[in-house]
Order: structure tokens, then sequence, then C-alpha cells
């Protein structure tokens, strides 16, 4: 099923999005708060943020996620009235649009608002940990849910950066939420898996996640990875003790993650710059296309190009 959106665009409806196999999608960010990290309160006015959103979709963007509250480490949460505030004229514009639009909130309450003004996922970094009443209204309404690996608020997550091995445990702790979303009622073809990166984790936590990004498989859902712009990608390349590029400045390595995550076959990733993910994963695309459909044939091409064999 689909939806007309403004410009003659067609989009698809959230549902159908979840099911989406032969690609990685792209999420756009709006932010309409004065202090996230990666944009500074730029899209923080009204205005601004629903113009960026509408760029988002102009660049590619299969579903915008829209948030009032910031996670940056150490972040105070705005009131509910402020998060509202923030959110609803931008879900409003942007679904009226036929944009697909994710709210990106721990609070039931702003989720609910965000749906009747025209948002259908509901992306919670907490899993539904934060607010007792957001599962049973979500699964109620059978919408599509992100739930993310999650250790604690702001303020307090990165005291509780400790694992024994970050893969095992994040897959172990992701895998029992998963179980009791599903028991909470969240229909498991609606249900998407977030990681976490840098909820909880330091950069080697971090570093280590990227490189078993296949290993998210074994959840058995959907996977979206959100790795855009954050502070272990700005500290490659800079000196030991320097401070890390401006978030601005991240793109490149950002893309980079995403080029990893489509490789991976994971189901979305969540960036702010939108267009030079979408160009890189075009590139990923078009390789897969023409990859070999089974592995007999691999050998084959492999055997042909080195026929002495490694050893030679």
């Amino acid at each position: 099923m689909t939806a007309p959106a403004s410009g003659g665009r067609t989009t698809p409806d959230a549902t159908t999005l979840l099911s989406v196999s032969d690609r990685t999608l792209v999420m756009g960010v709006v932010n309409v708060t004065p202090d996230s990290f990666s944009d500074g309160g730029q899209w923080f006015e009204q205005e601004a943020a629903i113009a960026h959103g509408r760029e988002v979709v102009a660049a590619g963007a299969d579903i915008v996620d829209v948030g009032g509250e910031s996670t940056r480490p150490g972040a105070e949460r705005p009131s509910v009235e402020e998060e509202l505030r923030r959110v609803l004229p931008v879900v409003t514009a942007l679904a009226s649009d036929g944009v697909v639009v994710s709210v990106d909130t721990m609070r039931a309450s702003v989720a609910r608002a965000a749906v009747d003004a025209g948002a259908t996922i509901v992306n919670d970094v907490s899993g539904g940990l934060a607010d007792a009443e957001m599962v049973p209204w979500v699964a109620a309404n059978r919408l599509p849910f992100i739930a993310m690996h999650w250790r604690g608020h702001s303020t307090e997550m990165q005291s509780r950066a400790a694992y024994d091995d970050v893969v095992e445990d994040v897959l172990r702790e992701l895998g029992q939420r998963r179980d009791a979303l599903l028991e909470g009622g969240i229909e498991e073809d609606l249900l998407v898996l977030d990681p976490g990166l840098g909820f909880a984790k330091n950069a080697d936590h971090n570093w280590a996640l990227m490189a078993a990004l296949p290993a998210l498989h074994e959840l058995g859902h959907p996977v979206l990875l959100g790795a855009s712009r954050k502070t272990f990608l700005g500290r490659l390349g800079r000196p030991e003790g320097a401070e890390p590029r401006p978030a601005a400045e991240r793109d490149v390595e950002t893309t980079a993650t995403s080029v990893m995550a489509a490789m991976a076959g994971l189901w979305c990733v969540r960036v702010h710059d939108v267009a030079s993910t979408v160009r890189a994963l075009t590139v990923v695309q078009a390789a897969l296309e023409h990859a070999p459909d089974d592995l007999d044939e691999l050998d084959e091409l492999d055997d042909a190009a080195d026929p002495e064999g490694p050893n030679r």
C-alpha cells in the first residue's frame, strides 16, 4: 500500500518498509532540540525543522525520525509539555506531505500524540523500559516499534559501560528485551532492534559491535544502526588526548559505517547527512546486484582468479 506525497512522490507505508530486505533503508534525523550533540540546535525552531525534514526527504530518506529530547551523554530531559511542543508541528507537517515519520521518544504520551499527528513508527531508545505505558499502548495499536539496547538515561548511562564481552552481552540483553516485548504484545513482524552504539558504550565497545554487525542477524529481526556523527568516529585520526572533530565534520566516517551496515545486510541506517549516505548505498546496491547467487559460483570465481591456491 502506498500514500501520495507532495510533488507526486509515492511513499510506502511503514509496515511495507519493515519488510524491505533487498536494500538498506535510510532514516533521516530531524532533531528538534536546542542541545543535540550533532547539530547544536540548528533545527530547534519549528519552521526550520519542517524545512529540514523536507530536505531530508528530497535527499532520499525512506523514513524521517523526529525527536524532541536529546539523548547525548549527560543531557537532562525536557518536560512532557516541552517535548510535545517541539515535535508535534513537525510531525504534522511532514506526515501531511505523505512522509513516513517515526517519532523518537521514550514517553508513551508523546508517542500517542505524535501518532495522532501522523507518525507511523515509534522509535524508543529505551526499548519501552523508560515508560511502563509504552509497550502496552504500542502493542494495542499494532505499530512498528524500534527498540534499542539501553542501560539507563543519558545522565547515568556512561557509568554503566562495563561488559565482559560487549558483543555477546549486547546480543544477550537485546535478545532478552526482544522476548519481553513479544510477550508484551508487540507483533513479531513489527519489531526492529538497535544495538545502541554510544549508549552505555565507549569507543572500543562501539568498534567491537561495528566489527560484528553480521552477528546482529542472530536476533531474528530487522536491525537499525545509528552510528551517525558519534564521538568514536570523530576520534579517528586524532592524536591521543586531542578533542574529536566536530560532529558536523564526521559525515565521511558515518557514510563508511552505513556501507558496512549495508554489506552486512542490515535493514536501515539512521543518519544526519542523508544525501551522502544514499549515494554510497547505491554503490553497494549496484555491487550486490551483480554478486553471484550462491557460494559455489564464488568458489569457481576464486579458483579462476588463483588456480594454484593461496599457498603457491
